[in-house]
């Protein structure tokens, strides 16, 4: 907003004059402006932050409003802070008049009481009376009273500070009683090992102590590492180095698009380069290299040590890797002799021991050394074994209880198919069996009986029926010899020309080619009323004048001869 020293309207020359100014403030020609308290305004400062809004305006230049005003007394524990949880004094004997029906307190009523609400308050027991808290009227601005610490002793917080210090003392002398304890039994049992493993040496019990004391000097140092131990709730940084010669991770695809590299920790996870083979690339990423080599059985070792410390059992697979080794297999030894017999205990209890019988897995599976060759829709190509020939329909499949399959079975007397366990002529018919066929037969048997002698005829066999159609076919060809059926083709088989009717062709073939007339068919047919077709001797003479005239070699000569 505009400020009240700037509300009445400048004219122009007070206007042109007061930019002039501006400028050459700006430039340094003229003197900075002043406030009320005798101190320079940047001219560079931006007009509307250095005039001041009407409701702060004092009709003067200055940069007050900018400034964060005075809140009064300073929140110091010195001049103004409370005291916090301070009594006044030592507690009142018996209960007094007003005070609060809870504590026992004259400084707050019962609805203020911040003491936890006893079954019987002070007012009728009498009993474990409060102290009078410190009661202070102070002023105080708006961020003192909602400040959280206002009243806050730091001196508290060495209290909290050296009580977790002696927890945390004392439970690192317990660890190191646990490590030295560990420690000696490791030592005890390398020794024995180190001991009987020695040629010459009847008795491994027994040694002189100048082998015993450089044994407890050579693993000594172990034992004295305090915070070996590892903790699966510390957080540990594990720093990934390399060499400085190798090409950097980063560098080997610059695509901004490929994997991730955390500079950080300077790792990659993902593989940078994925259109190569992992086990051809340079660095395939760290999750392959996870899963690569002993890396699994190791992560399988650090995880078998953690659950067995969680069960109680000290074990540091960073402290003492052998130790750890040795447990998990002893653990999965133990596993295994668990397995078998709680299966022979339950084959011995409820049986079934033969259904576990498997096929051999080369059997199973078809597994043989005999090179076969098979194409893109499974039939064997190059093999032993010769391919079966099948065609690409579903075979030896019966539908509706039927034993063979439609068409396997001829009716002479309807002359039909049918299927032959049933003799049955109905194609989605259900299958009857010999019953079927029985009464099938006995209905024929009745249908010949109930003909006349004279319509009885004896059947025909499939060969006799195909040689009389076949002759029956050829009398109809015979009879139909003499008559043209089909549209003989102009100019084509054997010709009879017309000797006569050829030299008038050939005559008005000339006469038309002479006169250059080139008529159409049809107009030759509306004009001469002609019907349009073409005899044979016409198109010869057309042939034979074509050929004396178009032929491009007819005038030809050698200038030579």
């Amino acid at each position: 907003m505009a400020s009240a020293s700037s509300i009445g309207k400048l004219s122009r020359e007070d206007f042109r004059r007061q930019k002039d100014l501006d400028a050459a403030r700006k430039a340094g020609t003229a003197p900075a402006e002043l406030d009320d308290k005798g101190r320079p305004i940047n001219p560079h400062i931006p007009q509307y932050i250095s005039k001041a809004p009407w409701y702060l305006d004092t009709g003067a230049p200055s940069l007050e409003h900018q400034r964060r005003p005075d809140e009064g007394p300073a929140t110091r524990q010195e001049e103004g802070w409370y005291a916090r949880g301070q009594r006044a004094g030592p507690a009142a004997t018996k209960y007094r008049k007003g005070a609060c029906e809870n504590c026992g307190a004259m400084t707050h009523k019962t609805k203020d009481c911040l003491e936890r609400p006893r079954k019987k308050g002070a007012r009728w027991t009498g009993k474990d009376i409060a102290a009078d808290e410190i009661v202070q009227d102070l002023q105080l601005g708006f961020a003192a009273k909602r400040d959280r610490w206002n009243g806050y002793d730091p001196a508290e917080h060495k209290r909290v500070y050296d009580e977790y210090q002696a927890v945390e003392e004392a439970r690192r002398k317990l660890k190191e009683d646990e490590i030295d304890n560990q420690t000696t039994t490791d030592l005890s049992a390398v020794k024995k090992v180190a001991k009987a493993s020695k040629e010459g040496k009847e008795d491994a019990e027994f040694g002189s102590s100048d082998e015993e004391d450089e044994d407890e000097e050579k693993y000594a140092e172990g034992a004295d590492q305090v915070g070996q131990k590892l903790d699966t709730k510390t957080r540990i940084t594990v720093r990934n180095l390399r060499i400085r010669e190798d090409t950097a991770k980063y560098l080997l695809n610059l695509d901004p698009e490929s994997a991730y590299y955390d500079p950080k920790t300077r790792s990659m996870r993902e593989n940078p380069l994925e259109h190569l083979n992992p086990e051809d690339a340079v660095f395939a990423g760290e999750n392959f290299l996870r899963q690569s080599g002993e890396a699994p059985e190791v992560q399988k070792l650090q995880l078998f040590a953690w659950q067995a410390e969680q069960r109680g059992r000290d074990v540091n697979l960073q402290a003492n890797p052998t130790q750890g080794e040795l447990m998990h297999r002893q653990y999965k030894e133990k596993k295994e002799e668990l397995k078998d017999t709680t299966k022979t205990s339950l084959l011995s209890t409820y049986g079934g021991g033969e259904y576990l019988e498997k096929v051999p897995k080369e059997l199973l599976t078809g597994q043989t050394e005999e090179y076969v060759e098979y194409s893109a829709s499974g039939q064997v190509i190059k093999g032993r074994e010769k391919a079966k020939v099948r065609s690409k329909y579903a075979e030896d499949e019966y539908v509706n209880n039927h034993t063979s399959i439609w068409g396997s079975w001829y009716d002479l007397s309807t002359s039909s198919w049918g299927f032959a366990c049933c003799h049955s002529t109905i194609y989605q018919s259900y299958c009857a069996g010999s019953a079927a066929i029985e009464a099938a037969s006995a209905a024929s048997v009745q249908a010949l009986l109930a003909r006349p002698p004279e319509e009885a005829e004896p059947a025909k066999s499939l060969a006799e029926e195909h040689a009389e159609r076949l002759a029956k076919e050829g009398e109809d060809m015979g009879r139909s010899a003499g008559k043209d059926w089909s549209k003989k083709r102009l100019g084509e088989g054997d010709l009879k020309l017309d000797q006569d009717k050829l030299k008038k062709a050939i005559q008005e073939e000339r006469k038309r080619k002479d006169r250059g007339e080139e008529e159409e068919w049809e107009g030759k047919r509306r004009k001469t009323g002609d019907t349009g077709d073409v005899t044979e001797e016409q198109l010869e003479a057309y042939r034979m004048n074509r050929l004396q005239r178009e032929d491009p070699m007819a005038n030809y000569r050698d200038e030579e001869d």
